[in-house]
């Protein structure tokens, strides 16, 4: 005989209490019923409050006993949280490297993905994540462009599990835009390049950015409206760093750019693309920091060159540090993360000055210059 709706339910809510979360599909096996009724069931359950929903997993709603000031869970191995970074991109494990400690001090394990290249790859990670049975998220969604921006939208604002933005801000008005987030304020980051440039005597400079990430469109938008507005430049250009600075591009050759504007400066995102011109102006007989200032954005190899490059240095061990700090607050709420208001952290880079700046001497000491006297 068929089992009584409210009898299976009380299963399944007695199944999730016991372990703190349980996946559907192992659910659906115990009860011997389908995917779809634990599903359909899990759903009601979640609307009355009983239990909560996530994709493919039901969590508890009842409170982790308190063991201390870094207690979240009620099991005794810890629980788990996943974070989702995309592939070959070094700044943002200097990130995973900040919060790591601060979760494993709370006795949070986390469980690392790497995003590849491709369209809706974080979102496949994400559930699958979840499945496991993790009970947080930190990401940082490559977002190539705003359309997919916009696309995960959906998706990431119904984990129903509490979920933190690392190193991106989301669109303002966005769906997004009411999730926690910890970011760099690269306004800031901007500022201070363009202000050491100035301060030294630059008053023709080139800006070489990327724009295939929220990053690289918060720096580009931040130069833009910096440079416009300033009183000590007198010339200035944005172009792009390399490239691969998005799926449309084409080579840029920067020193030509450099060359036709008359400009003693150079900022570029990121420290890579910096290098390769400190190399690329070699050849073409101009020196770095003596003909041409050079600023890279990013700092996380821009101190290895063979002249160590002058760099903006966001904050990306503290953004992971505060990003897991914000998450284990949320995990620490039985609630949930809908209670208390959405936090939404910038926090100051700052500029590290090394041998590829200096002050102008000349206002013949230019790229220009020195390229006509090579030749």
């Amino acid at each position: 005989m068929r089992e009584p709706v409210e009898v299976r339910r009380q299963r399944i809510l007695a199944a999730v209490r016991a372990r703190g979360a349980a996946r559907v599909t192992d659910l659906a096996a115990e009860l011997e019923v389908s995917v779809v009724t634990v599903r359909r069931d899990v759903e009601e359950l979640a609307r009355e409050g009983r239990l909560r929903r996530g994709h493919g997993i039901a969590r508890s709603i009842l409170p982790a006993p308190d063991t201390g000031p870094a207690a979240v869970t009620a099991s005794g191995d810890g629980d788990t949280v996943a974070l989702v970074v995309p592939a070959r991109h070094s700044y943002l494990y200097e990130a995973l490297h900040g919060a790591r400690p601060v979760l494993e001090e709370a006795g949070v394990r986390i469980a690392l993905h790497i995003a590849p290249q491709a369209a809706g790859a974080e979102q496949a990670l994400v559930e699958r994540a979840l499945a496991d049975g993790a009970r947080g998220v930190l990401i940082a969604p490559r977002w190539r462009t705003l359309a997919a921006e916009e696309a995960d939208a959906e998706w990431l604002c119904g984990l129903g599990v509490p979920t933190v933005l690392m190193e991106r801000r989301p669109r303002p008005g966005s769906a997004l835009h009411a999730l926690d987030s910890v970011c760099s304020d690269h306004w800031y980051g901007a500022l201070l390049a363009v202000e050491h440039l100035v301060d030294l005597g630059h008053r023709r400079v080139v800006f070489a950015l990327r724009d295939d990430s929220p990053t690289a469109r918060a720096l580009r938008a931040a130069v833009t409206g910096i440079a416009g507005a300033h009183p000590g430049l007198d010339a200035w250009t944005l172009t792009l760093s390399s490239s691969d600075g998005g799926p449309d591009c084409t080579a840029v050759d920067l020193p030509g750019v450099l060359r036709d504007l008359g400009a003693t400066a150079c900022l570029l995102h990121g420290d890579v693309d910096a290098l390769m011109l400190v190399q690329d102006l070699a050849a073409h007989g101009v020196r770095v920091p003596e003909d041409c200032s050079v600023v890279a954005y990013d700092d996380v190899v821009a101190a290895l060159g063979g002249i160590p490059l002058t760099a903006v240095a966001p904050p990306k061990a503290e953004v992971g540090r505060a990003a897991a700090e914000l998450l284990l607050h949320r995990l620490r709420d039985p609630r949930g993360s809908g209670v208390a208001p959405a936090r939404r952290i910038e926090l100051l880079p700052e500029l590290k000055v090394r041998g590829s700046t200096r002050a102008l001497t000349s206002p013949a000491s230019t790229v220009a210059g020195s390229v006509h006297a090579d030749e």
